[in-house]
């Protein structure tokens, strides 16, 4: 999870960086033409369309970012909660790279109550104590009863557009403190959820009695629990109380720590961003959606 250990954690690595030129890809990238240019493009990518759309909550109005492929048709829907410094470029892009894949993507601000996306400015990260400052209360007005209701809004937004193929089950991705946001949504809507992938999420695992962890068996979906190797040093336990709560319920889970990796390590707008890691990360999570979702070949055959 992000807090002031996690910027330790990744201000001691930056330190040491010559080891990882990786490191510092993010921070030399200039602006939206820098992050896509470190974004393969899906082989036979689609062509696709976005927009900034405000989705009706019981809690107010969200924003929310929307990108589908532009050719007639129906695609299975994807819903993406962020990391801790929210809805921005760098997520917009990740999400025009799945919808290229064939989704129907959507990209939330979970942080609606508090404030629209972007909040932050550019060269602004979460590892300045002044940014932590900012982020402090806009967490602070999060709770899970309020993720769950957020995560029925926002999934019957997706089921409602045109461009969702609702016959097919959803997947949902989170990354940092997103990670328990997508079990919190493949509990709520158990019946429409099919595949959830989390990268270096925080607090899958806790002692209280909310715990995400918690809500696996009631889930009904396949998943990539992707974690950073300096977050697994901090809490070994908890892939390991992860897989046996899987097992339990009977439910496919791909968990693995990714070596080297620090927490945050696949945004391409991190400082710790490692192209490797994160590449290798998305592709198991194509996988697993290709897997759950559809029968590819036959959604290849249909786009000729």
């Amino acid at each position: 999870m992000c807090d002031e250990h996690t910027a330790e954690d990744n201000a001691r690595f930056l330190s040491g960086v010559s080891r990882r030129e990786f490191g510092t890809m993010a921070a030399k990238a200039a602006g939206a033409a820098g992050l896509i240019a470190m974004l393969p493009a899906p082989a036979d990518a689609l062509a696709t369309s976005g927009r900034t759309v405000a989705i009706t909550t019981p809690d107010g109005t969200a924003d929310a970012y929307w990108v589908a492929p532009d050719k007639p048709s129906t695609y299975p829907g994807v819903l993406i909660w962020p990391d801790i410094m929210g809805l921005r470029p760098a997520f917009m892009l990740m999400a025009n790279r799945l919808a290229q894949s064939g989704y129907a993507v959507l990209c939330v601000n979970q942080f609606y109550r508090s404030t629209k996306a972007p909040f932050l400015a550019p060269g602004e990260t979460y590892d300045q104590p002044a940014v932590r400052e900012k982020i402090k209360p806009m967490v602070a007005a999060l709770s899970t009863e309020g993720t769950v209701r957020d995560a029925k809004a926002f999934t019957a937004f997706i089921d409602a557009q045109p461009q969702t193929d609702k016959r097919r089950g959803l997947a949902t991705t989170g990354y940092c403190m997103g990670g328990p946001m997508v079990f919190r949504t493949a509990a709520a809507v158990p019946g429409r959820v099919r595949a959830g992938a989390t990268f270096h999420g925080g607090g899958l695992v806790t002692d209280k009695p909310d715990s995400p962890h918690l809500l696996i068996p009631g889930m009904k979906a396949s998943y990539l629990i992707a974690i950073a190797a300096n977050d697994d040093a901090r809490s070994p336990d908890d892939k390991t109380m992860l897989k046996a709560r899987f097992t339990k319920a009977k439910l496919p889970a791909e968990i693995e720590v990714y070596e080297d990796t620090m927490h945050g390590w696949c945004p391409p707008d991190s400082r710790v961003y490692d192209l490797a890691s994160a590449e290798k990360a998305w592709n198991r999570m194509l996988a697993l959606f290709d897997r759950t979702l559809f029968d590819r070949t036959l959604f290849d055959r249909a786009l000729i």
